[in-house]
């Protein structure tokens, strides 16, 4: 099975997107599994892990629900208020749901660049080790520093890097970022999402920009923990979907048959998908 680790889906009048705004006008509209559903069989992907794009319960609840409609969106990346007491029973509650494989809070757009390590955060991560739900990162460069210890503190949970931490393409910095993805692939079990690359280069990229960033985590993490993930819709921002699955296809081109079926798909299904 060829597995999408990574995309969204959205309803602009739900109304809580407040990071969707007209400027980004390729992807100020509605997103919805009717749209992407064409592309995954013209692209041969056989289902997907769909992944919150906004900080409400809500959001998790709507994901469910299309999830519950198309059966191949395999798992759900929600959200909760991990710092709210209740966020022990909404995991809880949530992971009910077979379709439910996990949380994404979006440390990204936290001021507090260190929030991972506030310690109103245990409750809630002990919840999602408790009900083997997994972890994703959405993280930048400047906060690899504290996942690094945030991975030491809770070395049971399964975590995610989330679009290689979002390295600087645009302005071709490759350190420190280099050394620190390099530090957590040796020292913790973590995963790494080749997704989001192609969004954090210049307008008129081309594979060149992409490749040692790419070439750089597959180095590190080795194909049997790393996903593809297409990042669609936010993709459209700078590409399309087929034009990303090649640059990743012939990044792996080198490697056996074993490996590649790892990168596109079975490294997803073991890290999210419910064991029998």
């Amino acid at each position: 099975m060829k597995i999408d680790a990574h995309q969204h889906f959205w309803k602009l009048d739900r109304g809580d997107y407040d990071w969707l705004t007209p400027e980004l006008a390729p992807i100020f509209c509605d997103f919805a599994p009717s749209d992407l559903l064409p592309l995954l069989k013209q692209q041969g992907i056989d289902g997907t892990i769909v992944v919150q794009a906004t900080d409400t319960e809500a959001e998790t609840e709507y994901l469910l629900s299309l999830a519950r409609d198309n059966d191949w969106i395999l798992g759900v990346v929600g959200w909760v208020d991990m710092e709210a007491k209740s966020a022990p029973g909404s995991i809880a509650k949530f992971a009910k749901n077979p379709k439910f494989v996990g949380i994404r809070p979006m440390i990204q757009g936290l001021e507090d660049e260190s929030w991972m390590l506030r310690p109103s955060l245990t409750p809630a991560i002990t919840a999602l080790i408790e009900h083997e739900l997994c972890f994703d990162a959405l993280v930048l460069p400047h906060h690899l520093e504290y996942l690094s210890q945030f991975l030491e503190i809770y070395p049971d949970l399964p975590v995610v890097i989330d679009h290689c931490a979002k390295p600087e393409i645009r302005s071709g910095e490759f350190q420190p970022w280099a050394d620190q993805i390099q530090s957590i692939a040796d020292n913790s079990n973590t995963m790494c999402k080749l997704s989001g690359l192609v969004t954090e280069a210049n307008i008129g990229w081309v594979a060149e920009d992409i490749i040692p960033y790419a070439t750089h985590i597959l180095k590190c993490f080795g194909p049997d923990r790393v996903m593809f993930g297409s990042d669609w819709p936010v993709l459209n921002l700078a590409g399309n979907y087929g034009d990303w699955l090649r640059l990743v296809e012939t990044l792996c081109s080198d490697f056996s048959t074993v490996s590649k079926t790892a990168i596109f798909g079975e490294n997803a299904s073991r890290f999210y998908l419910p064991k029998d």
